[in-house]
Formats: C-alpha cells, sequence, structure tokens
C-alpha cells in the first residue's frame, strides 16, 4: 500500500521529549514571575529600601533564563534523538524480522534478550508467530510433494497400460480396460479425497445437528459387506450422540474410522467395537478394533497425510491412499474436537473423537 512520506517515530518522540522540556522550563519561568518577580517593587529603592528594583532583577534575569530554555530546547533534542533510538531498538529488530520474513526467509528469530516488556512480548509473540507459520508451510510443502508423488503413480500406470497396449495390439484388451478401470478409480478417489481434505481445512460448511449414533449406523451398514468378506465382526453400541457441524463430513469421518479399523484387521474373526455417547457437554465416538501389534512410535504418524505404518499398505480393491486418518483428524479439527489414537496392548487401534455436544 502507497503511503505519502511521514515524520519517523523516533523523531515525533524526539520532538516530543524536546517540546515536553521547553513547556517545562517555559513554565518554571512563569512561576518565578508570578509568586516572585511580580512582588518586586518597581521603584528606585527596590525591595525593603534596598537595591536592586524589578527593573534591575528582570533585566539581569531574562538573558539567564533564554539561554536557560535554549539549553533544554537544544538537551530535550540531543537527548530526546538518543532515547528515543533506545527506546526504539527492539522494534527494528522486529521490523527487520518482519521484512526477513516478508521475503519469505521463515527461520529467522529474534530472541530478544532482557526482562519482560511491552516489546519483549510482542517479540516473543512474533517469534511464537514464526515458528508455527514456518511449521505450516513446511507441511503443506511436504503434503504438496506427496499428493504430487501420489497423483503421478497412477497417471504413470495408465501411460505404462496405454504404451503396452499400443506396441501390442493382440494383448487382451479386458485385461488392459480392467486394469486401467482400477487405476482410474484410485486416482479418482484420491482427487476426491484431497478435495475433502482442502474444504474441511477451510472450515466453510454449514453447521447443523448431527446425531453421531445415525452416522455409525449408516457407516456400519455400508461397510457390512466388506466387513463379512474379511470376516470380521462390526457391532455398533450406544445411544443418541447430538453434535453440531456437516453431516457429509461428519458421516465420512466415521466411515474413514470404520473402513481403517476393517482393512487394518486380523486376516480372519476380527471385531469392530463402535460406541457412541454423551459425556456431559462432549460427544464422544469411539472406534476399536483387533489387529496386529502396533509400535507406539508408529501411531502418533498416522494422522499425517499420506503416512503408511509397517504393513498397513496393501494391494488389494481396497488400497488406501494415505488420507483416511488425515482426513479423519482435519474434520474433528474443524469442528472444535480432538483425535485420540491408542494402540491396544493386544492389538489393533482405539480411537476416540471428541466433539461438542449439542443439545
Amino acid at each position: 500500500m502507497h503511503r505519502r512520506p511521514g515524520l519517523s517515530a523516533r523523531l515525533k518522540l524526539t520532538l516530543s521529549y524536546a517540546g515536553f522540556l521547553a513547556v517545562a522550563g517555559a513554565l518554571l519561568l512563569v512561576v518565578v514571575w508570578v509568586f516572585l518577580l511580580r512582588y518586586v517593587p518597581d521603584n528606585p529603592k527596590g525591595l525593603l529600601g534596598i537595591s536592586p528594583n524589578r527593573y534591575l532583577l528582570v533585566r539581569t534575569f531574562t538573558p539567564a533564563a533564554a539561554v536557560a530554555m535554549a539549553f533544554l530546547l537544544v538537551f530535550g533534542l540531543v537527548g530526546g534523538w538518543i532515547l528515543a533510538g533506545r527506546m526504539l531498538t527492539p522494534l527494528t529488530r522486529i521490523t527487520d524480522a518482519a521484512r526477513t520474513a516478508g521475503n519469505g526467509s521463515l527461520s529467522h528469530r529474534i530472541r530478544m534478550e532482557g526482562r519482560q516488556d511491552e516489546f519483549r512480548e510482542l517479540a516473543d509473540t512474533f517469534d511464537t508467530m514464526l515458528e508455527q507459520l514456518e511449521s505450516h508451510v513446511a507441511e503443506q510443502r511436504r503434503f504438496a510433494a506427496n499428493a504430487s508423488h501420489e497423483l503421478r503413480t497412477p497417471l504413470a500406470v495408465s501411460q505404462a497400460l496405454l504404451d503396452v497396449a499400443r506396441r501390442d495390439p493382440t494383448r487382451d484388451r479386458g485385461e488392459l480396460l480392467q486394469r486401467l478401470q482400477t487405476v482410474n478409480t484410485r486416482a479418482i478417489g484420491l482427487t476426491e479425497a484431497l478435495l475433502l481434505l482442502s474444504r474441511s481445512d477451510r472450515g466453510n460448511f454449514t453447521r447443523e445437528s448431527v446425531d453421531l449414533s445415525l452416522l455409525a449406523e449408516e457407516a456400519a451398514e455400508t461397510l457390512l459387506p466388506l466387513a463379512e468378506q474379511r470376516g470380521i465382526t462390526l457391532d455398533v453400541t450406544g445411544g443418541a450422540t447430538r453434535t453440531g457441524g456437516s453431516a457429509e463430513l461428519l458421516l465420512r469421518m466415521v466411515t474413514n474410522l470404520l473402513q481403517n479399523a476393517v482393512v487394518h484387521n486380523l486376516p480372519a474373526d476380527g471385531t469392530v467395537t463402535v460406541h457412541t455417547e454423551t459425556q456431559g457437554d462432549t460427544s464422544v465416538l469411539r472406534v476399536e478394533n483387533t489387529g496386529h501389534p502396533l509400535p507406539p512410535e508408529l501411531v502418533p504418524t498416522l494422522t499425517e497425510p499420506f503416512q503408511r505404518g509397517t504393513e498397513r499398505v496393501r494391494t488389494d480393491e481396497h488400497a488406501g491412499v494415505g488420507l483416511g486418518l488425515a482426513l479423519v483428524h482435519s474434520i474433528v479439527h474443524a469442528h472444535d474436537g480432538t483425535l485420540d489414537l491408542v494402540p491396544r496392548p493386544v492389538g489393533g487401534l482405539l480411537v476416540t473423537v471428541r466433539l461438542p455436544g449439542m443439545l
């Protein structure tokens, strides 16, 4: 934004200091006149018949007062300039850090020394903002790089299949079309997940009253054929649990949790339990599944986009794109809730979602 040039803050403070001293000196002279010189008789004999009189005192005092005023003005300008410079030094450092950040370097920190005051509080707040911004930008860059890599894979596979079909016209077209359809379906699913993740991150959705228990039943009904195919028992318990938010996003959240619990389970005779309840002013959704033991250090990474732990990459028709729990985390955060993942001692995972309740 273009603005007309003006006086610097240091010059304004300097003029303020000098003006304050000049006004204080002038007031002191007025006090001397009002309470002293005006009571000196203006006659040849002066005060108590002793010289000097008022005329001589004023004549003698005026030059000295003028010199004192000039000294106060110069002292105010010089001292004010130095004092303003010392006072504004922290602000200069903050400005330099902001300018550096504006040029794209977010690693710079002010780290102002000294005791706590307004400038140091501002510097600490600015450092915290830079740290969070740097972390967010790094996360977005990793996300963009991973998303590009994930999208490039099905496109590369499609290109390879088309090249094979072009070089070998006698190859079974049905097999090629089936593989192309599988790859294309995966690419479409990944794109839709990315769009939904972006929408949940922005939080631009209409909030309405939603019953988590009904969403759990709907998601369970949708995934029941998959659970039966894998020999997994799917159980939904609990009562009505209402919260405020987007029914579409919350349904995707529950569906992703259930699909993750079904897919990453025991090869046979596994279980998935979904429970909803209200605890005070909090709506709770709990998804617990059996499965192989998970290393504790792996669990915190499961909500990161495109992160897949050991033995979690699948090659069947339900292969994930690494956005399931990342999308769940984003939806929960957009609804002002919390997401807790705890590995079960006997294997599997316990996921607890807490959202603000609604009466």
